[in-house]
Order: C-alpha cells, then sequence, then structure tokens
C-alpha cells in the first residue's frame, strides 16, 4: 500500500524525475570522457614533448584543452542540475505523501488511530516518511551509472576488447559484492536504529508534553538518564551502521582499483590509449559504486516502508455519501423520546457532573461510541457515520482546550485555510479575547509556547473557541466554555456569541454548569428529563 502512494506521489513529479535522470547521464557521460580524454591528451603531450621541437608543434593541443574545459563544465553544471531537480522531486514526493497518511490517520476510527501514542506517530511521519526520499532521489542512479558504464566500456574497447571485458568483470563484481554484502552487514544495524530512534523521539515527545512539570520539580536529570539507554542504543546502532558502510565501500574500493590494474595490464594500441582506458574505467568504477550507497539505502527505505504501512492501511477518507448542512439534522433520544434540533437551532445539555454530557458530546462529533443515548445525525445513527463523515459538521470546543506551540495565529489558521487577520479579529472579539491579543506585544505573532503555556485557562478555552467559530461548521459545540471566567467576562461572552450564531445560523451543542451561558440555549435536555 505504502509503495502504491508513493508511486503516486512521485508520478506527479514525472517531469523534474525525468531532466534529473537526463542530468545524472550527462553528468557520468561528461565525467567518463573527461577523465579519458585527460589521459589521453596528458600522455600524448608527454610524448610528443619527449619527441622533440617537431612533435611538440605538430601536437595539436588547444582541441583537446577545449574539450576537457567542456567537459569539465558540462559534468558539474549537470551534477549540480542532476541533484536540483532530483531532491525537488523527492521533497514534492514526500510534501504530497505525508498529508496523506496524516489523513488517513484522522480519518480513521479514534479506538485504531489513537492506539500509539502522539510521539510514535510523529517518528513514523517524520523520520520514516523521510528515509523515502532516498527511493526517490536513487531512482536517477542507475541510469546515470548505466550511461556511465556503457561509455566506459567504449572508451575501454578502444584499447581492445580484453580491456573492455575486464572492466565489464570488474563492475559485475562490484555489483554482486554490494548485493550480497549490504543485507548481510546492515539489515539488523538499520533496524536496530530505526527502532531506538522512533523510541527516542516518542519518549521525548511524551515527556515534553509535561516539561512545565520536569522543570518546576528539578527533574531533569532523571528524564535525561530515563532516555539514555534509547540514545545508547542508537549510538550502538550508528556505530554498527557506519563500521558495514565502511566495509561494504573498501570492498568497491578494492574491487575498483583490481578492475583498473586489469584495465592497464590488458590494454594496448599505445600509451596514450592505455592512460585513456585506464582512466575511462576509474571513472567508470567511481560512478557505478553509486549504486553500492543505494543498496545500502535500499534496506533502510524497506524498513521504513514496512513501520508506515500500519498508516497507509487505514481506511482512506470517504468521498461518497456525505451529511451536508441542510440535512445534517441532529436527534437526541432521550429516555426513548427523541429531541430533533434543525440548522441554526440551540440546545443546552444539562445534568449532574458524572452523568454523561461530556461522553455525548464525544460521541456526536465521533470522536467516542460509548454514550448511553441515542443520537442520530443526518437521519443515520452517528455509530454508523464516522469520524471522516460528522467531522465537516462540527466545530468543537472541549472543556480542555488544545494549543499547538505556536503564535496566536497559528493557533486559529487550524480551523481552516485561507483565515484572513481580520477574520481572526472578528472570531476574537466573539471570544472576548481581542483586547487582551492587541495588548500582547507582538498581537497575532505573540509567540504562545507549549499548549498556550503564556496564557490562562480561560484564556486558552476561549483562543480555543475564536478558533471553533473560525472553522464555519454547520454547528457548534461548546464543552465549558466559560469555566474559569469572571461573571463580567461571562455576560459579555454570552451576548457576542448569540449575536455571533444569530449572524452566521450556526447551530449550537452547549454543555455548561455555570447558569451564564444558559440564555444562549432556546431549548434544554437533561439526561433523565427534557424541557423546551
Amino acid at each position: 500500500m505504502i509503495e502504491h502512494l508513493l508511486r503516486d506521489a512521485t508520478r506527479r513529479q514525472r517531469r523534474s524525475t525525468a531532466i534529473a535522470i537526463g542530468l545524472a547521464m550527462v553528468a557520468a557521460l561528461a565525467g567518463v570522457a573527461l577523465l579519458a580524454l585527460s589521459g589521453w591528451f596528458l600522455t600524448g603531450a608527454a610524448i610528443a614533448g619527449a619527441g622533440g621541437m617537431a612533435s611538440v608543434r605538430a601536437f595539436n593541443y588547444l582541441l583537446p584543452s577545449a574539450g576537457i574545459r567542456g567537459l569539465a563544465i558540462a559534468r558539474t553544471l549537470s551534477r549540480y542540475g542532476e541533484r536540483l531537480f532530483s531532491h525537488r522531486a523527492a521533497l514534492f514526493a514526500l510534501a504530497d505523501l505525508r498529508p496523506t497518511l496524516f489523513a488517513r490517520l484522522a480519518a480513521t476510527d479514534p479506538s485504531r488511530a489513537l492506539v500509539r501514542s502522539s510521539g510514535d506517530m510523529a517518528a513514523r511521519l517524520g523520520s520514516d516518511v523521510d528515509a523515502l526520499e532516498d527511493s526517490v532521489v536513487r531512482k536517477v542512479t542507475v541510469p546515470g551509472a548505466l550511461a556511465g558504464a556503457a561509455a566506459g566500456l567504449i572508451a575501454a574497447s578502444l584499447a581492445g576488447w580484453p580491456a573492455a571485458l575486464v572492466l565489464l568483470a570488474g563492475l559485475a563484481a562490484m555489483r554482486v559484492s554490494s548485493r550480497l554484502i549490504a543485507p548481510r552487514l546492515l539489515t539488523q544495524p538499520r533496524q536496530d536504529h530505526a527502532a531506538a530512534l522512533n523510541r527516542l523521539k516518542a519518549d521525548y515527545a511524551s515527556y515534553a508534553a509535561c516539561s512545565g512539570e520536569i522543570a518546576v520539580y528539578g527533574l531533569g536529570a532523571q528524564v535525561i538518564a530515563a532516555l539514555d539507554p534509547h540514545a545508547r542504543a542508537l549510538g550502538g546502532a550508528r556505530a554498527a551502521i557506519v563500521r558495514g558502510e565502511v566495509l561494504i565501500q573498501g570492498a568497491q574500493l578494492v574491487l575498483a582499483a583490481l578492475t583498473v590494474m586489469g584495465v592497464l595490464a590488458l590494454a594496448d594500441g599505445g600509451a596514450a590509449l592505455v592512460a585513456l582506458a585506464a582512466l575511462a574505467a576509474a571513472a567508470t568504477a567511481d560512478n557505478w559504486s553509486a549504486l553500492a550507497r543505494t543498496d545500502m539505502e535500499r534496506l533502510r527505505v524497506c524498513d521504513a516502508i514496512e513501520r508506515l504501512e500500519t498508516l497507509a492501511t487505514l481506511p482512506a477518507r470517504q468521498a461518497d455519501g456525505a451529511i451536508t448542512s441542510e440535512t445534517g439534522g441532529i436527534t437526541f433520544i432521550i429516555d426513548g423520546r427523541p429531541h430533533v434540533l434543525q440548522r441554526g437551532e440551540r440546545i443546552l445539555i444539562a445534568g449532574p457532573s458524572g452523568s454523561g454530557k461530556s461522553r455525548m458530546l464525544g460521541t456526536l462529533i465521533g470522536l467516542r461510541r460509548d454514550a448511553p443515548e441515542g443520537l442520530v445525525v443526518g437521519g443515520q445513527d452517528v455509530g454508523a457515520l464516522g469520524l471522516e463523515r460528522l467531522r465537516p459538521l462540527f466545530a468543537y470546543a472541549p472543556q480542555d482546550a488544545g494549543l499547538i506551540a505556536g503564535t496566536v495565529a497559528d493557533n486559529l489558521r487550524l480551523a481552516r485555510p485561507g483565515i484572513t487577520e481580520a477574520e481572526m479579529w472578528e472570531a476574537l472579539e466573539a471570544a472576548c479575547l481581542a483586547e487582551t491579543v492587541r495588548s500582547l506585544p507582538q498581537g497575532l505573532a505573540e509567540w504562545l509556547g507549549d499548549n498556550g503555556a503564556r496564557l490562562s485557562g480561560g484564556q486558552r478555552k476561549r483562543l480555543a473557541l475564536a478558533r471553533a467559530l473560525l472553522a464555519q461548521k454547520p454547528w457548534l459545540v461548546l464543552d465549558e466554555p466559560s469555566e474559569g471566567l469572571d461573571p463580567e467576562t461571562e455576560r459579555a461572552l454570552c451576548q457576542r456569541l448569540s449575536a455571533w450564531l444569530d449572524r452566521t445560523g450556526t447551530g449550537l451543542v452547549l454543555v455548561s454548569h455555570r447558569s451564564g451561558l444558559h440564555a444562549l440555549a432556546r431549548q434544554m435536555v437533561t439526561l433523565d428529563s427534557v424541557s423546551a
């Protein structure tokens, strides 16, 4: 599955990949030709110089020297262009792949998606996806190596077919040795490295979530000690990888040297052609050794693909059967009695603490499935709809407001794409937070820290509320939005929210113990009785 998604992503970068392959072939051909021509030119010039003044005058220095300069420029430019376009294709392909995997994660049932920790999932979407970059970049390696090999064989054949056959045998030996040795030396270290890195990232993310408590209680040393085994395992795996890569590259170097020696021994046709064949063989072996790097990185790519399969096989986004805002009415079935809300209506869910009000909200928006009451949206039971089909209907501001480590504007932009600053200020005004944000040194650009650390609990709630307003969903779902507010601010919030709801036609599902916001609702239901 992940390979299919990666092919789809790279297919959209066909043009950049094709350009990179063409430039890689030009670079390989220019490199082989440059060394071959240089060997012939230097040897021929030396022989001409030893032959006396007449030979020197008869030797044409200009054309070969111009050719060498031209080939050097061509190799440099094509190599730079190949790197530019191959990495461009890789970066854009992964930029398509990562959101696709995240979308599958976000679209699936929370009971499946949230089995793993957020740190582990971040590691998979981070380092594991980054590992796939090599599978895109290395697509240009094989054509370039083949082009260089063909040029080298042609150059070696000018000094006789035995020299060309030796070069061919040497290239085959380099390829076979790399394919055989790399899996034996690197498979386990690569797996150990990836596992240790993911464990380290996952644990670090977990500790980072409570960094404030760690700092307050002076637990930094204990956290470092807890992370140390993963760091040691990571260092040991890296050392094993380096040792394996050194052995593989050393074997490639030895085989390349033996190949050049064989070409020198069997080349014929004069000193100039022997030098041409030998240096062409050296350039060809250098290009060919890049395939060994592909063999080494292939193990890392395969390991990453195996881990990412757990994300790639999650259910895809559902394109059909979406519930529209026009058909998305809500029915609460309390004690067997249905209570229907059409678009734009408002309801307060009341009841004693622990009676299941938050469970009802979580079930309504698709995050849970354990509400004891019946819930119907758009004529269908919410249990049959799933998170992906419910998400377009509900903007949720939870009791425990979650914010990202970023600016005020960063947190508001999460609501939807294309939000303007004017819209942000309008939502902040409705949430009674605009004055607070204006008082910050950088306003909307003020950095809030991890989970809005620079804001109070009530300010975090109102920022989450402003974000929910900006989502522009048919229904606004609020869980204790005024908790922690003083009565005056609560009254202002009630008035401004009411005006917002009237102006936008947004429906409201409210849970609040405090009576200050009850005026927002036009109906009220409890878990044991109902009143309109």
